[in-house]
């Protein structure tokens, strides 16, 4: 299954599916999906990440819950929960499951979490992190608060590589460089 498939539906007269494939073990979707018992055991999830403060967790046999207490209030600190949570979920990877991440619509919340797992696991930057996020589920536009969040997580992360020994990712390179010249104004 590629990124931007929908998870397999019943038959041609059900409805659009609860979640969609991000990338290789990760899905995003809408609190509808915690509810889809069999499809998340289908495509092996074993941790949903519940963005919200109000939707209930997931109702599957051996899929945990990790919620991280937000609303979708540009004000809300969604950047304090973001290294945790990504590295909640690269470890259900690395174990072998998938991840699912969702909110209420699956569509501000939940894409910056998958933005930030993007970046932080995959190496991507954000504007490539976000684009593989909007091509699985269209209607992801994380508010204008958790976007700049996600810019500043971003600018956290370079760092980090370079101090590891990693080499920054090009993209990152590219923007970094050209944010450094902004032009001249008449």
């Amino acid at each position: 299954m590629r990124a931007t498939e929908a998870v397999p539906r019943a038959g041609p007269e059900a409805a659009p599916p609860p979640f969609t494939r991000v990338a290789p073990a990760l899905f995003i979707g809408s609190a509808r999906a915690a509810g889809a018992t069999e499809l998340l055991s289908r495509v092996g999830v074993t941790l949903c990440v519940n963005v919200s403060r109000q939707q209930p967790g997931p109702r599957a046999p051996g899929v945990a819950e990790l919620r991280v207490p937000v609303f979708d209030d540009p004000a809300e600190d969604l950047l304090a929960h973001l290294e945790p949570t990504c590295a909640a979920m690269e470890a259900a990877v690395r174990a072998g499951g998938a991840c699912l991440v969702y909110c209420k619509n699956g569509r501000s919340r939940s894409a910056a979490v998958c933005t930030a797992y993007l970046m932080r696991h995959r190496g991507l930057s954000l504007e490539r992190a976000f684009q593989m996020v909007k091509t699985a589920r269209p209607v992801a536009e994380p508010n204008q608060g958790f976007w700049s969040q996600l810019q500043k997580y971003e600018q956290t992360l370079q760092p980090r590589a370079l101090s590891r020994g990693e080499p920054a990712h090009p993209e990152f390179l590219i923007h970094q460089a050209l944010a450094r010249y902004e032009p001249a104004k008449l």
